[in-house]
């Protein structure tokens, strides 16, 4: 039978709870929240153009293939990346942030240098700048709290 008594080595000291207990990486838990949330955002991003492909709500009898195609393979591309930087995202893994960052800046690229494509929405640009500078920022701020 094994002795449960604490030996003369052990202490029962008790827990203190207090400035001491504040997590060492809370911007880096921030930011895997901040990218949990973009995965979300990326993930529906990517269900809608898998939408406009599929023909869901398309304006004419003949869906998605009567779109140029300049907008076609626009709309191609991004249900493709969106989807796999959600994945990446949510794992936080560095490849997801990656892609997720090309998906942006291209969304960003496509809305203000080719607003033939989509429109030219400015508020969609606006919403994927503001992404972007959150995210380097939490990223900045969860690289100084790591040891040198």
């Amino acid at each position: 039978m094994t002795d449960l008594r604490p030996s003369k080595q052990q202490s029962l000291e008790p827990v203190h709870a207090g400035i001491d207990d504040i997590p060492h990486d809370l911007w880096a838990t921030r930011l895997v929240h901040y990218m949990r949330a973009m995965a979300c955002l990326s993930l529906v991003s990517g269900l809608i153009h898998w939408t406009v492909i599929c023909g869901i709500g398309a304006p004419t009898p003949g869906g998605f293939a009567d779109y140029p195609t300049a907008y076609q393979s626009a709309t191609v591309f991004f249900a493709v990346i969106d989807l796999v930087a959600a994945v990446g995202l949510w794992l936080a893994a560095p490849w997801g942030a990656v892609v997720w960052l090309t998906s942006a800046i291209s969304m960003l690229a496509v809305e203000l240098l080719f607003p033939q494509i989509y429109g030219g929405r400015m508020w969609v640009a606006a919403f994927e700048g503001a992404f972007l500078v959150t995210y380097l920022g939490l990223a900045l701020l969860a690289a100084r709290e790591q040891p040198v």
